[in-house]
């Protein structure tokens, strides 16, 4: 059965193809990368928030 903190084999997988295309890249086009993610991550972590604050059940 699946746990919540693992990765389903298709995340494990965007995660590789991801993983193979930055050894590709410059450090500087790996660290702009790097930082566009973290921007994504934490507007994800906001909305989240919003959402369960605002939840009416």
């Amino acid at each position: 059965m699946n746990q919540p903190n693992n990765l389903s084999l298709e995340q494990q997988f965007k995660l590789t193809v991801i993983r193979n295309k930055l050894t590709l890249l410059e450090l500087e086009e790996s660290q702009y990368y790097l930082c566009l993610t973290l921007e994504y991550m934490l507007i994800k972590d906001n909305i989240i928030k919003f959402l369960v604050k605002n939840q009416r059940i």
